[in-house]
């Protein structure tokens, strides 16, 4: 895995063999940066990334100097794994870590995001219970964007706030915003 672009650009880390967790390839998070970028201005925003995984995703956004940038993950080895490249690549400051299971974070979450980003595992079968919480519960700002990674065969157009689906090889992002 590598930082796309930023201070970190062309960084490289990889997380070891042991890990379950499924890395965003590098070709769809160019391509999602590029979308992002687009978008939205990303300076100064809080960012909220669900099942981080490797973080992969959270690096690239630090590497990028967004602003505040909370992960929730419920494995310890990619909890540690996360601290210790976040140390090394000195950006733990603009991070933080939580261990924990990701809807009940969200029920209990009194914070709310510009970007929230959800890469659970691809068998994952709360897609609608994840949008629900977050917009019944108003975690996201005005204007701000929900994007769910999934496989291409998963359609999640008939949720809340759907905008649209981009796909990149076998992975697509489906992109959710607040209106209001």
């Amino acid at each position: 895995m590598r930082i796309i672009s930023g201070k970190l650009k062309s960084v490289r880390f990889q997380p070891p063999k042991s890990f379950l967790s499924r890395p965003t390839t590098d070709f769809a998070k160019e391509a999602l940066f590029n979308v992002l970028g687009h978008r939205l201005s990303l300076y100064d925003l809080d960012v909220l990334d669900l099942f981080a995984g490797t973080g992969s995703i959270s690096f690239e956004f630090a590497s990028r100097e967004v602003g505040r940038i909370t992960l929730v993950e419920q494995n310890f080895k990619c909890v540690r794994f996360i601290k210790e490249q976040a140390k090394k690549y000195n950006i733990e400051d603009d991070l933080t870590v939580v261990k924990g299971e990701v809807i009940t974070f969200l029920q209990k979450n009194e914070n709310s995001y510009d970007i929230i980003f959800a890469d659970p595992p691809f068998d994952f079968k709360k897609y609608d219970e994840i949008v629900d919480v977050v917009f019944q519960r108003e975690l996201l700002d005005e204007g701000g964007l929900l994007i769910i990674e999934h496989s291409k065969r998963t359609d999640l157009s008939d949720l809340t706030g759907y905008d649209e689906t981009k796909s990149y090889g076998g992975v697509s992002f489906s992109f959710f915003t607040n209106k209001d």
